[in-house]
């Protein structure tokens, strides 16, 4: 079982079950969340329980789209489509060691003019 939280513990979860490979999102979007490109991993929503939720706060960032993060300590924890099965949580946040590895790049057509990309992943235009 994996388990994460935010900065301040306002919000802490569990994840029962299997972790999707982790992506690299370069989108604009996600760079405005969080500052930079976001490094997130998808699990059946199903399987993702809140163990401490007093500050979580979902905001609509697009149609269909929502992103969960703690209104106390400004942490970015999850992405997800609505209506849909998963949910993408944010590496960061999530207690180490976490046996995971990047496994391609997204939306780098997006990407900012302040880094390169050379560990040699895959990478996708769009998604």
């Amino acid at each position: 079982m994996a388990t994460g939280r935010c900065l301040c513990g306002g919000v802490r979860y569990e994840i029962a079950g299997e972790v999707a490979q982790p992506i690299a999102c370069h989108c604009s979007q996600c760079a405005r969340t969080s500052g930079n490109f976001v490094a997130m991993a998808a699990c059946n929503s199903a399987n993702l329980r809140l163990s401490v939720s007093e500050t979580l706060s979902w905001y609509q960032s697009s149609e269909g789209v929502q992103r969960g993060f703690c209104s106390r300590c400004g942490g970015n924890l999850f992405w997800k489509a609505v209506p849909g099965m998963e949910t993408y949580i944010k590496l960061g946040t999530l207690d180490r060691p976490t046996g995971l590895r990047l496994s391609e790049h997204i939306y780098v057509g997006s990407k900012s003019d302040f880094y390169d990309l050379t560990d040699g992943l895959p990478q996708k235009h769009e998604w």
